[in-house]
């Protein structure tokens, strides 16, 4: 059987599949080609980059889709039932990664290292004395709030990660009310498990009480508009390893240049490339491109987990 590994595939996972007998392609086929092209494989990966459309569902003979990565909201869902194919995922394999970006973050913008990097380049010799004056102001994160908006495995990693620091965790989901959370504090030497019970609290108690929001919730249906912006405590940090569409990027523009937010993190955008001009050129908001679950070992935990979900499939 043919794969078409079209966003690619880490070596450790394409060569679980190619010992199992199946033919992997990981040479990548444009989007306004994939319709006219899918008919000649069984299986289709992708990431977040392939648009898996109605029509590309529609022409091809897959049985299977595979996402590597959690969410489907680049997959036609509707189509891929119509057509009896079975669509799966990688939950698990990212969460570290998504969370230790939301604290990379995080810590950037709390030692204003999104800016002095920018500007140690041009002005770190002749103007150190001033710089090193403007970028002492940071603050510590022990000891403040961390609101955490959508608690699944990401928003889980995410209050560990917080506690560990020495956060208060002010957790809110839709479903759960309550969670139980396990810090593991651990080294070659020694670990240390500690079992944490916290209780879910309102949307806007969250919003209000946090110094910092991070937002964990499936899909890229809009959490933070003008509206729980304006909620937030002032001066407030934001930040968004989710996905695109989340936050209301013009609204979240607004309330960081009129102050009500000191800053964001924003890994994710309502389009790649972004096209908010005026987003990218805040210098209070810290960005990357898209790179949560871009890490070498979850990459290789990615193809591993797609591996052992496709070969389970056709079992």
């Amino acid at each position: 059987m043919k794969i078409l590994a079209n966003d690619g595939i880490d070596s450790f996972g394409k060569k679980i599949l190619e010992d199992a007998g199946f033919e992997v392609i990981t040479t990548k086929i444009a989007q306004d080609e994939l319709a006219s092209r899918i008919a000649d494989y069984d299986i289709l990966i992708v990431r977040s980059a392939t648009k898996v459309t109605g029509a590309v569902i529609r022409a091809s003979n897959l049985s299977l889709i595979a996402r590597a990565g959690v969410g489907l909201d680049n997959i036609d869902m509707d189509a891929a039932a119509q057509k009896n194919i079975s669509v799966v995922n990688t939950p698990n394999s990212s969460t570290r990664s998504v969370a230790e970006l939301v604290f990379a973050h995080l810590f950037s913008l709390a030692r204003f290292l999104h800016k002095s990097n920018r500007q140690m380049p041009k002005n770190g010799i002749d103007g150190f004395k001033e710089m090193k004056k403007e970028f002492s102001d940071g603050f510590e994160l022990k000891g403040k709030k961390m609101g955490i908006i959508g608690c699944g495995r990401i928003g889980n990693e995410v209050a560990k990660m917080a506690i560990g620091l020495g956060m208060e965790v002010l957790p809110y989901d839709l479903i759960q009310q309550e969670f139980s959370i396990c810090v593991s504090l651990a080294n070659q030497y020694k670990a240390h498990d500690f079992n944490i019970k916290l209780q879910g609290i309102p949307l806007q108690t969250v919003l209000k009480e946090s110094d910092f929001v991070s937002i964990h919730t499936p899909g890229s249906e809009e959490v933070i508009g003008a509206k729980e912006l304006s909620l937030m405590k002032k001066g407030a940090v934001l930040i968004n390893c989710a996905r695109g569409g989340v936050v209301n990027e013009k609204a979240l523009v607004l309330a960081i240049q009129s102050g009500d937010i000191a800053a964001a993190g924003i890994d994710v955008f309502e389009n790649e490339p972004p096209q908010n001009d005026s987003l990218l050129i805040q210098d209070n908001i810290s960005m990357s491109p898209h790179i949560g679950a871009s890490t070498k070992e979850a990459q290789e935990r990615v193809g591993i987990e797609l591996a052992d979900k496709i070969l389970s499939f056709f079992k």
